[in-house]
């Protein structure tokens, strides 16, 4: 990707709806921790934000379980914003109704739907919804497949063995203009290799070390794109990061709600404890875009340039940090960071073309 390419550079926002604490510590309901992600995205359609994304999972640590219906309630008190998944966890859901859903949401929006198809890093869903782990890899591979299918609105014929077959189905409502779709991959080469074939934009899910250890997969992406003879697609970044005035605000803003949340997947996975040391190494030269705008804006322009990415979408909502903090950084990032990044761009671009 040219350096001229990054002119188009789009910026997103995800959320994974976090359960979160008041200013004063207090645990906030489920209920309002989902109004309170409506007026996020609100702020971040007003602010010119293209996307925002918000993610599905099963557990008591995030409210939002039923993501395109929070999305469907955005829908109606936004203009321009991008409405998205991060991820939807297709395994464990029914590509028929995962298309019914999302094309509702299209009629809802005007056109800003968006679906971003992924295994999800949690697997709570898989017995909640009563399928084994041990079909993993067959239910997103054959849903995967379906769901293109079935986003090409035309009637579909289609078997597989993790779901009914379909003959020659049509499905309803019909949409005014295509579903975007996104598959996101958290670094497998065959993931990556799937994305190319089935002709889907990738959006790689970007968390820890330097992001220019994915530039292979990007790499990937694109040659077998070239491959199977389909035309270039965008490639996305999805990382996490807190965004303050000051480098030391935005570090310890993030830092008790991170080590919560990363203590308790640590005690859950079998990880160690989370230290202050390995956070703030990944602060400093890993994919934590936390800190200044000036300083998130420089990690942005260093990812996007090393994997050659077309979007880059933060996920500012971290553990229990209070709605307020979580609002402050949307702002910075939009009225701060975006342009700033724009401005590195364009010089580095000038320096190459000059």
């Amino acid at each position: 990707m040219s350096a001229r390419d990054f002119s188009n550079l789009k910026f997103g926002l995800d959320t994974f709806g976090d359960v979160t604490v008041d200013d004063q510590g207090n645990r906030e309901s489920d209920a309002k921790v989902i109004r309170n992600v409506i007026e996020q995205i609100k702020l971040a359609d007003q602010l010119g934000i293209y996307s925002i994304n918000v993610g599905e999972h099963h557990r008591d640590d995030f409210a939002v379980s039923a993501p395109d219906t929070v999305l469907a309630g955005a829908a109606t008190v936004t203009n321009q914003i991008m409405l998205g998944t991060g991820v939807t966890v297709l395994s464990s859901d029914d590509p028929v109704r995962v298309y019914e859903r999302f094309a509702t949401l299209q009629a809802l929006s005007n056109g800003r739907a968006e679906i971003t198809a992924g295994r999800g890093s949690f697997t709570e869903s898989f017995p909640l919804f009563g399928f084994s782990l041990g079909d993993y890899n067959a239910l997103f591979e054959e849903k995967l497949e379906l769901l293109v299918q079935l986003l090409g609105d035309q009637p579909v014929t289609w078997s597989g063995k993790t779901r009914a077959p379909l003959e020659n189905q049509e499905v309803w409502p019909k949409t005014e203009q295509d579903i975007s779709l996104r598959v996101g991959v958290g670094g497998s080469p065959e993931s990556v290799v799937r994305a190319a074939r089935l002709g889907i934009p990738m959006a790689l899910a970007i968390i820890g070390g330097d992001p220019a250890r994915f530039a292979p997969f990007s790499k990937l992406y694109r040659d077998a794109l070239a491959q199977f003879e389909r035309p270039e697609l965008e490639v996305s970044i999805h990382s996490p990061g807190h965004i303050a005035e000051t480098d030391e605000q935005a570090i310890e803003d993030q830092w008790p709600h991170y080590q919560t949340m990363y203590g308790r997947l640590g005690r859950e996975r079998g990880w160690g404890p989370m230290s202050k040391d390995h956070y703030l190494a990944e602060v400093s030269a890993g994919s934590m875009y936390v800190g200044s705008p000036e300083t998130v804006a420089r990690k942005i322009v260093h990812a996007v340039t090393s994997v050659g990415a077309g979007r880059f979408d933060l996920k500012y909502a971290t553990g229990t940090m209070p709605h307020s903090k979580l609002m402050r950084s949307i702002e910075l990032y939009a009225t701060k960071v975006v342009p700033r990044v724009r401005e590195l761009l364009a010089e580095s671009d000038a320096e190459v073309w000059g």
